[in-house]
């Protein structure tokens, strides 16, 4: 089946009594059983069937198999945030005295989460340009536990060569884990390119109106953890095999342990969202190809940076990974941060908000609000200067949106 198909088709696990053409949504804390041991079988894994909400719930489990039978992943993880998808993924492949080699251009909380929630608790990151491989190379050693960016990196809008982080990371027996947010997987196919595990916030293209957060932790079941200087990957190894090791980490420890599942709800919601992912993204990102084109009109604007832009010095190496259309978000430089505020507190039709990929077109200043507690010397070292704005587009008219653009500046 094709894609357009195939997102539509995913079966229930069991037959609803009733025939709902939608997956009931099953608000429920726990589950009865027919006998002890088919307690003790969910329990300890040997069934499918859910054993406690914090765990596991119908609800989640078949949004979970829709997006695993759309990606051809192993296995797939519905978290309650985007947050909670990356801090699981590197949870689950380190420890203490081990180091994480990462992108310095890192949407801020995910640097904060490196540089101090993991620093914490001994595990040592070491920021790169990961647009220079060579970088990169230079900083993976024996201790080395996985290599983490974002496809596209947000708000600089950076590409870096995914198959030559692959082969790098594959090289020295490190997963390569990216945050792919930026472009959903109806159009990225991230295992193509030697991704072994992908996290996504699902608030933002899957949810499509900002109805509930979710992250989505993606493991395509591919990278060897023999060779992980993980002590508990190495452990679950010898139970569960070396390229389950992974998943089974975060499905039998990290959930079980730390809670974080993703609600019923928002999964009956993004469940919903899939249904029109493709569809919604594509119009989305046209538009932001031909506001951004527009845009270029304007001798205010200094700067429009989208990678989609043929001039755009990632141009090449973003066709040849995401094609024509990298993303519904752009952004534009402006004379200097007072110009910048100036220009969003004019704006009538896009609104004054975060989060990405809404219905509503949204505009924010990145470097006084996600990077707002980093200090001016972090910030140009992230490259995040104060004359940017970000604009995630949505899907009110292009020329509309050209025009509320072009009363703001004037």
């Amino acid at each position: 089946m094709q894609y357009e198909t195939k997102i539509l088709t995913t079966k229930y696990p069991k037959p609803d009594p009733y025939g709902a053409l939608s997956m009931p949504v099953y608000h429920t804390a726990a589950f009865e059983f027919e006998s002890a041991k088919a307690m003790s079988d969910a329990f300890c894994g040997r069934s499918m069937a859910p054993s406690y909400a914090r765990i596991s719930n119908p609800t989640v489990t078949f949004f979970e198999e829709r997006v695993r039978q759309l990606t051809g992943a192993a296995s797939v993880t519905a978290l309650n945030m985007g947050m909670t998808a990356i801090s699981y993924a590197l949870m689950a492949v380190s420890a203490a005295g081990l180091n994480i080699v990462a992108s310095k251009h890192l949407f801020g909380n995910s640097v904060s989460l490196l540089r101090d929630t993991l620093g914490t608790l001994g595990v040592e990151t070491r920021f790169a340009d990961f647009t220079n491989v060579d970088e990169v190379k230079s900083l993976i050693d024996s201790k080395t536990c996985a290599l983490f960016f974002e496809i596209i990196t947000n708000p600089q809008l950076f590409v870096a060569d995914i198959r030559a982080l692959s082969n790098i990371a594959h090289a020295a027996s490190v997963p390569l884990i990216a945050d792919t947010t930026i472009v959903p997987f109806s159009i990225f196919h991230a295992a193509d390119f030697g991704v072994d595990i992908e996290v996504v916030s699902s608030t933002k293209y899957i949810s499509g109106g900002g109805t509930g957060l979710g992250g989505l932790l993606i493991d395509y079941g591919k990278f060897d953890y023999s060779q992980s200087p993980s002590p508990a990957l190495l452990a679950r190894v010898k139970r569960v095999g070396k390229k389950q090791a992974f998943t089974a980490r975060v499905k039998t420890e990290l959930i079980t342990n730390l809670g974080g599942l993703m609600t019923p709800h928002v999964a009956y919601m993004q469940t919903l969202g899939l249904d029109t992912l493709d569809i919604r993204y594509k119009r989305q990102a046209e538009t932001t190809l031909s506001l951004a084109r527009q845009c270029l009109q304007l001798p205010e604007i200094k700067r429009v940076n989208y990678t989609g832009l043929e001039g755009n010095p990632f141009y090449k190496l973003s066709c040849e990974q995401f094609g024509t259309l990298p993303g519904a978000v752009f952004t534009i430089d402006l004379p200097d941060k007072e110009s910048a505020f100036a220009f969003i507190n004019n704006l009538q039709v896009i609104r004054r908000a975060t989060n990405l990929f809404d219905r509503k077109s949204l505009a924010i200043h990145p470097a006084s609000t996600i990077f707002g507690l980093f200090t001016p010397e972090q910030r140009t070292n992230m490259s995040v200067p104060n004359t940017t704005v970000r604009i995630s587009v949505g899907l009110e008219n292009v020329e509309d949106l050209f025009d509320d653009i072009k009363q703001s500046i004037k």
